[in-house]
């Protein structure tokens, strides 16, 4: 038999890791699961788990992401997307309900099928980026629910409302399996569409946002890297729109998508200084939407927007940004044409500033 190579067995561990955990998690929960314990049950040692995770929250949020991608993975794409937001709504939702916890599960066994996160999130990053991800959540449903027509604020509430129903749900069903009807929750997510939340304005900080510089810079844009949405690789040497976020600033996705023209091709590139855990949670709560939305929708209705996660910072390297510090909260947007950046723009509505940057300007300042 062949000697496995060291990448190998570094593989061959991790999987028997998370395996143990799944396991430990699932008897004990969270909270009660132990390292030690994990290791016994992998036949490693302490030494070996650490090797691979940093702590107890990170191989947790490990195991859920790892069940996460197989269901995206295998997920079966419907014979048609559906007609309408609100039966878009009511599909959604009852394909996502399909988590909940049965009367008879264990609680360990119902949290890792809920993907809980409960007792986990107990430090004020990971909070922060929870609410970020939610709100990209909605945005990533939006742009399915109506993929053909300018974003609108009027879908992404509706979509974010009906995510905040089946959260709660989630909740509610964590302390109480067998309670609320999933086809009443479901045809409540559907009615949802037709609720009035008010006018569909321009959000007020954007007049303030300060203009996109023209450049005339090249781009060497990095390899290796893929498209959450579509599983595809990414070259980034198309035309389009970039834009790098930290997981702090998901949120500010939104106004760029609203500012690109139809078009576009838009890329949203998501980074943090700490890929151990709150990249792990921002990889969970996406792959886990995606899962869902590859149900609903036929790949033509998927959203257009690439998501692209990149743990080691490449991206930014590759426009000058070489340092994880403060990555969490960046933001920096570019747009590239025939090969040079010919728009650039960083800080807070970058994004924004680059996407509404209708072409390269004369008198480029051939600097970034």
């Amino acid at each position: 038999m062949a000697r496995l190579t060291r990448a190998q067995q570094q593989e061959r561990t991790r999987a028997a890791v998370l395996v143990a955990a799944r396991q430990e998690f699932a008897e004990y929960g969270y909270v009660e699961a132990k390292i030690d314990r994990i290791a016994e049950r992998a036949e490693l040692t302490r030494g070996a788990v650490y090797s691979n995770f940093t702590g107890k929250r990170a191989l947790y949020l490990a195991v859920l992401v790892d069940a996460a991608e197989r269901a995206r993975d295998a997920a079966e794409p419907p014979a048609e997307s559906p007609d309408s937001v609100g039966q878009a709504l009511g599909s959604f939702a009852r394909v996502w309900l399909e988590r909940l916890p049965f009367l008879g599960d264990t609680p360990g066994s119902g949290h890792l099928q809920l993907r809980s996160l409960s007792g986990v999130l107990n430090t004020e990053p990971a909070r922060a980026a929870l609410a970020e991800l939610v709100r990209f959540e909605a945005l990533l449903l939006a742009l399915a629910l109506e993929p053909r027509s300018a974003l609108r604020a009027g879908t992404v509430r509706p979509a974010g409302l009906a995510l905040t129903l089946l959260h709660g749900a989630a909740g509610l069903a964590e302390n109480a399996p067998g309670v609320g009807d999933p086809f009443d929750l479901a045809r409540a997510a559907e009615h949802l569409a037709g609720i009035a939340l008010g006018d569909d304005t321009e959000p007020p900080h954007l007049p303030y946002v300060a203009p996109a510089r023209s450049t005339e810079a090249p781009w060497v844009p990095p390899g290796g890297l893929r498209d959450e949405i579509t599983g595809r690789p990414v070259g980034f040497g198309d035309d389009g729109v970039v834009v790098v976020l930290g997981v702090g600033r998901l949120s500010a996705a939104e106004d760029a998508m609203r500012s690109a023209r139809p078009d576009d091709e838009v890329t949203i590139v998501v980074v943090t200084s700490d890929p151990a855990e709150i990249g792990r949670l921002a990889r969970l709560r996406i792959v886990d939407l995606v899962g869902c939305l590859r149900r609903v929708f036929t790949a033509d209705r998927l959203p257009r927007t690439r998501v692209v996660f990149d743990d080691t910072g490449t991206v930014p390297a590759a426009l000058g940004h070489t340092s994880a510090d403060g990555l969490d909260l960046s933001e920096i947007a570019v747009r590239v044409h025939d090969g040079l950046i010919t728009t650039y723009a960083t800080g807070r509505g970058a994004g924004h500033a680059v996407a509404r940057r209708r072409s390269p300007d004369s008198g480029r300042s051939g600097a970034m």
